[in-house]
């Protein structure tokens, strides 16, 4: 699913985020990326989502070359990952079927059956009632389920999460960190960046410390 080969990520002036960061991730796995703050944990995030192309190395994504994909490719590599940001990117001008209804509005499906899949992502994340709020009357545990149903309703084979469950009391953090193992047990490889690596059943760990990777 995942291959990183002696990939870098560097910033000018000159900072390197990442350093030789060489590992795979097989479909199906559910893997955190844990380090401390600046450790490079969302710039992999990016990098796996082609946000960002690698300085060097070389990242394949289902067999794609991220570093050498058109720019007209990356939409049709985007459809196949969700993504869940760490600030949400929530809008809060739209109610919550409107907020998950966008990407398969984007993606031209047909309305019908677009409706459908948002009541089946809302359904699944405990928000079937909640349609018609807006994001501004959810609690900060019902926002990010509903960043995770919008990243999830167009079926991804991979979804990225950054730090899902920062600023959330313990237990509204165990409840979203569940939602991710459903998906996962449903055959969605999950990538999780967080400090709260001990919430997710994880098959592999990938540790970095100032952009490199820990044995």
């Amino acid at each position: 699913m995942i291959c990183f080969d002696r990939v870098g990520k560097r910033y000018p002036p000159g900072g390197a985020a990442l350093s030789e960061l060489s590992f795979e991730v097989s479909e199906g796995q559910l893997v955190v990326v844990s380090g401390h703050s600046g450790a490079g944990k969302s710039t992999l995030l990016k990098l796996i989502a082609a946000i960002e192309k690698p300085s060097s190395g070389t990242i394949l994504v289902g067999g794609q070359n991220i570093g050498s994909l058109s720019r007209s490719a990356l939409p049709y590599l985007r459809r196949r990952i969700g993504i869940v940001f760490q600030d949400q990117k929530l809008l809060f001008d739209r109610n919550v079927f409107e907020n998950v209804m966008l990407p398969l509005s984007i993606a031209g499906f047909p309305q019908r059956d677009a409706a459908q899949r948002v009541r089946a992502a809302l359904d699944k994340v405990g928000l079937a009632r909640r349609e018609k709020a807006l994001p501004i009357m959810l609690s900060g545990g019902e926002q990010q389920r509903l960043a995770i149903a919008r990243a999830v309703v167009s079926r991804p084979s991979l979804l990225l999460a950054d730090e899902p469950t920062a600023h959330l009391d313990r237990e509204t953090a165990t409840d979203v960190a569940r939602i991710f193992s459903e998906f996962n047990h449903v055959g969605v490889t999950v990538l999780v960046a967080t400090y709260a690596y001990e919430l997710f059943p994880a098959t592999q760990h990938l540790r970095l410390d100032h952009g490199r990777l820990l044995q």
